[in-house]
């Protein structure tokens, strides 16, 4: 089977999906083929020369050869002869897309969704560069459009899915993934997913048929085992994780995000020790993946190692800036030094990334009361108590630092 992943996946996790039979929703960012739908102005003098239908033809043809300069060279002679070429700006967004030009795109697909509204596919692509900007919540209302106007739509059900789990929104998850058991239930990935959403939203008797079957269907292959003990992890068995991902490391030491899942399940079992063991074998596996790198930062923290711990939180940001846990654990650092501007900072920054959080909120009270601003201060800990009485009944807080990452869901197909 052949797979089509995004370009910024890394090589190993590419290699881990693809290895896991991981049957991961078609390419999103195809060209759209409206060339023949649009209605060109009547080209004037000052007007570039050329039929507008052939140009988009050209596009069309170079995009789908890979000739990106010459795709959009020939689609940009399309919106100069018709500026309401919806289209064309879409093509635009899908070659930024493949350039990995996020910002760039979603301008371009934003401004093809203005022209186009009535045109899911756009906004599939919307959604897809907000999931990859990290943005899953606002990958969701664009993606909810698409599943609506086509409620078949595997990739936006899919997508619309993951970003649920993402944003904790478990019922939600599994009200858009249940849906793809016939097309998706012999696949490793989507089971995990599957089941991470349905334990959470407390829906015991398909949380028990995703695992049961990702076990029925499973193979002796290290991405099996990463996966099982993956599940295992995030219901948070953790004999059975480590059993399950050390068998995974055993047969493949350079898996992806093995190590990386056996620090967490060692950190979760308080085994500090092997736990910082196994981050560092991720991250000589890994150099450029963030995610060691912070929970070697948090560890750190809680051992009051505050040069080591504000070294690997800036690691962690030096790799991907839109990482909330990691400027929420510098703005704390700085807190506890004293430096309160710079806390300040850092935790403006966590609370942008991660508007809903009690204890973003909590901090920045502290930090504001430190600062002399007391009224600011008061509303921030009155927000930070309503958050808490909001969430008293789940069993932790996005912010904490006990949470199971699962970083191999935030690549999604292209």
């Amino acid at each position: 089977m052949k797979f089509r992943l995004t370009d910024g996946l890394t090589a190993g996790v590419l290699f881990l999906l693809y290895q896991a039979g991981a049957a991961l929703p078609a390419d999103a960012a195809l060209p759209l083929a409206r060339a023949r739908q649009q209605a060109a102005v009547p080209i004037t003098a000052a007007a570039p020369a050329g039929d507008p239908g052939a140009l988009f033809a050209k596009g069309e043809a170079a995009l789908q050869n890979g000739d990106l300069n010459a795709a959009e060279a020939a689609f940009r002679r399309v919106v100069a002869i018709d500026p309401r070429a919806g289209g064309a700006y879409a093509n635009l967004g899908v070659i930024a897309m493949r350039r990995k030009d996020w910002d760039h795109a979603l301008s371009l697909l934003q401004k093809a969704e203005k022209l186009e509204p009535k045109v899911p596919g756009i906004r599939l692509n919307i959604g897809l560069v907000k999931y990859r900007r990290g943005d899953y919540a606002g990958a969701i209302a664009p993606l909810v459009s698409v599943v609506r106007d086509q409620p078949d739509s595997q990739q936006a059900r899919y997508l619309l899915g993951l970003s649920n789990v993402f944003t904790e929104h478990y019922a939600e998850a599994v009200s858009a993934l249940e849906p793809l058991w016939p097309q998706m239930s012999e696949n490793f990935m989507y089971l995990y997913v599957l089941g991470i959403a349905a334990h959470n939203a407390g829906n015991t008797e398909l949380d028990e048929k995703a695992l049961g079957h990702l076990v029925e269907i499973g193979s002796e292959t290290p991405e099996f085992h990463f996966f099982l003990g993956k599940a295992y992890l995030n219901r948070e068995e953790l004999d059975k994780a480590v059993a399950e991902l050390e068998r995974a490391a055993a047969a493949n030491p350079n898996l992806p995000l093995v190590h990386f899942s056996l620090g967490v399940a060692y950190r979760h079992s308080r085994d500090t020790g092997r736990a910082e063991e196994e981050f560092r074998k991720d991250i000589a596996v890994e150099p450029d993946a963030p995610d060691a790198y912070e929970q070697l930062g948090e560890m750190y923290l809680h051992a009051e190692k505050t040069e080591e711990c504000v070294g690997y939180f800036r690691e962690a940001l030096r790799r991907d800036p839109r990482r909330p846990a990691s400027q929420f654990g510098l703005a704390r650092v700085y807190l506890k030094q004293g430096k309160y501007q710079e806390a300040l900072a850092a935790v403006d920054t966590a609370d942008r990334l991660a508007p809903n959080s009690q204890n973003v909120h909590f901090v920045r009270g502290q930090v504001l009361t430190r600062l002399g601003r007391r009224e600011e201060a008061q509303k921030e800990m009155a927000m930070a108590k309503r958050l808490m009485e909001s969430t008293l009944d789940k069993d932790r807080e996005s912010m904490g630092e006990m949470r199971v990452p699962n970083p191999e869901l935030a690549q999604p197909p292209q």
